[in-house]
C-alpha cells in the first residue's frame, strides 16, 4: 500500500496547488487577512503533501519492492543501503518528484517566513508558485507516474546504472536541485511583483536570501558533479563542456547576475526592471535544463534518455511559463519606473559591466550547447566542443574577474579613477610579477594560462582589500562573505591555469615490472590482481610510485564489472598531495601480458575543487549575515 498511498499524497498536493492557485489569485485582488492566512496553511500542507509522496517513494527503494516498476528498473535487492536511497532520484520519474518536492516545500518556506513583502505582492507570488507546481504536478500525474505496479512483481531489480553509484552522485543531484528549483522562487516573486507593480528595495530584499540560497546549492552541485565526473569517469579532465554539464552551468551564470543585480536594487534602488529580467532569464534556464537533460535529445553519461513525448511536455511547459512571463514582463516593463542613477565609474557601475560579461559568457554557452540541436532538426550534423568554448569564453571570464576585483573597492553612486588606481596598484604589481615568474618557469605555456595565473594573483589580492582598515571581529557576515567568495574565484582561476599550463600525460603500455615517468613521479607496475567489492569484480593494478628521494607509496587503479546492469567502468587511483595530484587508469591487457595505463600529473589542480568551496562558502556567510541582519533591523522596528 505504500505505493498507493505515495500516489495519494501526490494527487492530494496537486489538489491543494489547485487551491492555493484559487487563493493567491483572491488575495491578489484585494482579499481578507483570512485569506491570506488561509493561503499561507495551503502552502505549508502543499509541501508537507509533497515531502510525504517523496518519502514514500524512498521508502519503496530502501525495502526494494520490486512490484514497483521504477524500484525494479532502477534498483536491486544487494546494493548498499545509500545507492538504494540514491537510487528513488536516480531516474527520470523519482528526479522529477524530487523536483516538483522542493518546489512545494520552497513555496512552503516563502509562506512560513515571508513578513518583508505587501500581502498582496506576496499573495501573487504564492499563486505564482502554485500555478508552476501544477504544471510539474500534471506531468507526474500523466506522463511520469513513479507509483506504477509491476504485475507480475519482477523477482530482482535490474540495478541503479554503476557509474551513479557513488557518494558523489548520492548527494550531488539534490543540491542541484535545490539550486534549480529555488531559482522558481526568484521568478514568482518577479512575476508577483509585475503583476502588483511593486518593483522596489523591499522587493528585492524579499528575494536576495533566496537567489543566494539557489545560488550556494547550484555551486555545492556543480563543484561536487566536477570531481564526480573527474575521479568517477577516468577521462582525467574536470569539465568537458557536457550539454549537461552546460545545462547546470547556464542558471548558475544567470543566478550569478541576478545575486549582483539584486543587491543593487536592495540597496541603493537600482537596476529594477533589469533585475526582473534576470529572475525569469535564470529560471528559464533551469527549465532548459530540465528540458536537455529529460527529453532524450541528447546523449551524454548523465543525462535522462526518455522519450520524447515527455520532452515535449516539457517543452509546453517551458512555452507557457517562460513565454507568459515574458509577456506579463512587455506588458508591465513600461509601469517599472527607473529608480535611482549612478554614474559610470562606481560600484553600480562595476556590477552593471560584471552582469553585461556573465550575460554574454551565457549566451555563448547557450548558443553553443543548442545551436548543434537545432542544426540537427534541421538535417546538419554538427559539434561544437571544448575549443570553441575556451577561445570563446576564457578571454571574457579573465575580463569578467579583473571587474570582480574592482567592483567593491569602487563607492557606491560615484568614484574617481584616480582613487581606484591607488588601490590597485599592489595587486596589480604582485599580478605582473606572478605572471612574468610562472612565464620564466615554463616560457612554453599557453599565453592565456599564464595571464590567468596572473588575473588569479592580483584577484586574489584586490579581494581582501575591502577588509583593510577594518576591524575584523566587528566587520559584518556579508563582508566577509563577499570577500571569501571573491577569494574562491581567485583560487579557482588559479587552479585552471595551472591544469592548463603545467599538466603532463602519459599513455604507455606496461609490462609487470616495468616503469613509467610522469612529471616528477616514477610508476612501477608491480602486478595485476582480481579485487572484489560489495556488488562487483574487478580487474586491479598496484602501482608503486616513487618520488625523488621520498618514501614509496601505492596506487591501485581498478577495472570494475558490475552484474545489473551489466557494465564495465575505469576507477581512477588518485594520490593528493600538496601541489598536486598524480591521476592513473588502468586500461585493458593484450596478449603479450601488457597493460595500458594512462598517466596524468595535475599540477595545484585541487585549486578548483577548493576554490568552488570556498565561493559556496562566501555564499554561506552572506546569507546568514543578511538573514541576521535583517532580522535585527525586524526586531528593532518593532520594539520602536
Amino acid at each position: 500500500m505504500i505505493a498507493e498511498a505515495g500516489l495519494a499524497a501526490l494527487w492530494m498536493a496537486a489538489a491543494f496547488a489547485v487551491i492555493q492557485l484559487a487563493l493567491g489569485v483572491g488575495a491578489a485582488r484585494g482579499g481578507s487577512d483570512d485569506l491570506m492566512l488561509a493561503l499561507r496553511r495551503i502552502a505549508l500542507v502543499q509541501g508537507v503533501l509533497a515531502m510525504l509522496a517523496f518519502g514514500l517513494l524512498v521508502m519503496l527503494f530502501v525495502q526494494s519492492d520490486m512490484s514497483v516498476l521504477l524500484v525494479a528498473t532502477n534498483s536491486h535487492s544487494a546494493k548498499p543501503l545509500i545507492y538504494k536511497i540514491a537510487g528513488a532520484w536516480g531516474n527520470h520519474e523519482g528526479s522529477m518528484l524530487l523536483w516538483v518536492t522542493v518546489l512545494a516545500m520552497a513555496g512552503a518556506g516563502v509562506a512560513l517566513f515571508e513578513r518583508r513583502l505587501a500581502l498582496k505582492t506576496l499573495a501573487a507570488t504564492l499563486g505564482a508558485q502554485a500555478f508552476i507546481g501544477l504544471g510539474f504536478y500534471a506531468f507526474l500525474a500523466f506522463a511520469s507516474n513513479p507509483f506504477v505496479r509491476l504485475n507480475p512483481a519482477a523477482p530482482e531489480g535490474q540495478g541503479l546504472n554503476p557509474l551513479l553509484q557513488d557518494p558523489g552522485l548520492a548527494f550531488h543531484p539534490p543540491t542541484l536541485y535545490f539550486g534549480y528549483v529555488g531559482l522558481s522562487i526568484a521568478f514568482s516573486f518577479a512575476v508577483g511583483a509585475l503583476i502588483m507593480r511593486d518593483v522596489g528595495p523591499a522587493f528585492a530584499r524579499a528575494m536576495r536570501p533566496w537567489v543566494l540560497a539557489a545560488w550556494i546549492f547550484l555551486t555545492i552541485g556543480i563543484t561536487a558533479g566536477s570531481y564526480w565526473a573527474y575521479y568517477e569517469l577516468g577521462w582525467g579532465g574536470w569539465w568537458f563542456w557536457d550539454p549537461v554539464e552546460n545545462a547546470s552551468l547556464m542558471p548558475w551564470l544567470a543566478a550569478t547576475a541576478l545575486l549582483h543585480s539584486v543587491t543593487v536594487l536592495a540597496t541603493r534602488d537600482g537596476l529594477r526592471a533589469w533585475t526582473l529580467m534576470l529572475a525569469l532569464v535564470a529560471f528559464a534556464m533551469s527549465m532548459i535544463g530540465t528540458f536537455l537533460v529529460r527529453s532524450g535529445i541528447l546523449v551524454s553519461v548523465h543525462a535522462f534518455a526518455v522519450d520524447p513525448t515527455r520532452g515535449s511536455f516539457i517543452l509546453a511547459l517551458l512555452g507557457i511559463y517562460i513565454g507568459g512571463a515574458l509577456a506579463l514582463f512587455g506588458a508591465r516593463v513600461g509601469t517599472v519606473t527607473q529608480g535611482s542613477t549612478f554614474r559610470i565609474v562606481s560600484r553600480e557601475g562595476a556590477l552593471v559591466l560584471n552582469n553585461l560579461l556573465l550575460t554574454v559568457i551565457l549566451g555563448l554557452v547557450f548558443i553553443g550547447t543548442l545551436y548543434p540541436l537545432v542544426a540537427q532538426a534541421v538535417g546538419v550534423q554538427l559539434s561544437i566542443g571544448a575549443p570553441f568554448f575556451n577561445k570563446t569564453i576564457a578571454p571574457i571570464a579573465l575580463v569578467l574577474a579583473l571587474a570582480t576585483a574592482v567592483g567593491p573597492l569602487l563607492n557606491w553612486r560615484r568614484d574617481v579613477l584616480d582613487t581606484l588606481a591607488r588601490k590597485l596598484l599592489v595587486p596589480a604589481a604582485l599580478g605582473g610579477i606572478g605572471f612574468a615568474v610562472f612565464l620564466a618557469l615554463n616560457p612554453r605555456a599557453p599565453v592565456i594560462a599564464l595571464i590567468g595565473i596572473g588575473v588569479a594573483i592580483f584577484l586574489g589580492v584586490a579581494s581582501m582589500l575591502p577588509l583593510v582598515r577594518r576591524k575584523l571581529r566587528r566587520t559584518p557576515l556579508h563582508i566577509w562573505g563577499m570577500v571569501i567568495a571573491h577569494v574562491g574565484v581567485a583560487v579557482c582561476i588559479g587552479g585552471v591555469s595551472a591544469d592548463v599550463a603545467y599538466k603532463t600525460e602519459r599513455l604507455t603500455a606496461m609490462a609487470v615490472g616495468q616503469k613509467a615517468a610522469v612529471g616528477p613521479f616514477t610508476v612501477e607496475l608491480v602486478e595485476v590482481r582480481p579485487a572484489l567489492g560489495p556488488n562487483w569484480s574487478a580487474v586491479e593494478a598496484r602501482l608503486k610510485v616513487t618520488r625523488g628521494s621520498s618514501k614509496p607509496f601505492e596506487m591501485f587503479p581498478q577495472q570494475r564489472f558490475f552484474s545489473a546492469p551489466p557494465t564495465n567502468t575505469s576507477e581512477a587511483a588518485i594520490t593528493t598531495v600538496l601541489d598536486g595530484q598524480l591521476y592513473t587508469v588502468l586500461g585493458v591487457g593484450d596478449a603479450e601480458g601488457r597493460w595500458q595505463l594512462r598517466l596524468w600529473w595535475k599540477p595545484f589542480i585541487t585549486l578548483i575543487w577548493l576554490g568552488g568551496a570556498l565561493i559556496a562558502l562566501g555564499g554561506l556567510l552572506a546569507l546568514i549575515g543578511r538573514v541576521l541582519r535583517e532580522r535585527r533591523t525586524a526586531d528593532q522596528e518593532s520594539y520602536a
